[in-house]
């Protein structure tokens, strides 16, 4: 069954495609059937650049333990970095 529960966001980030690295503006999550990793579902996020076309995009489809962890991984690296390094954005 699938849910089609989609989260849209955009986001500031680059990513490594076929043709080298490339900005990326948006990020999709979803929970669906997987292209390539072996399950019957997986929680997929593609990071893309429309305006770049279709080879502007990254994949990734990960079980749902996996998905968890990185998730809590990704917060608790931010949250144990200084609010000075937050700030430091490059525009």
């Amino acid at each position: 069954m699938c849910t089609y529960q989609t989260e849209h966001l955009e986001v500031r980030a680059s990513a490594k495609t076929p043709v080298g690295w490339t900005s990326m503006t948006n990020a999709i999550v979803y929970f669906d059937h997987p292209v390539h990793f072996g399950a019957g579902h997986a929680l997929m996020i593609d990071f893309l650049n429309p305006s770049i076309g279709p080879s502007a995009r990254a994949a990734l489809e990960m079980d749902p333990e996996s998905a968890r962890a990185l998730a809590q991984a990704i917060l608790k690296s931010l949250d144990t970095v200084p609010d000075a390094l937050l700030s430091d954005l490059v525009s």
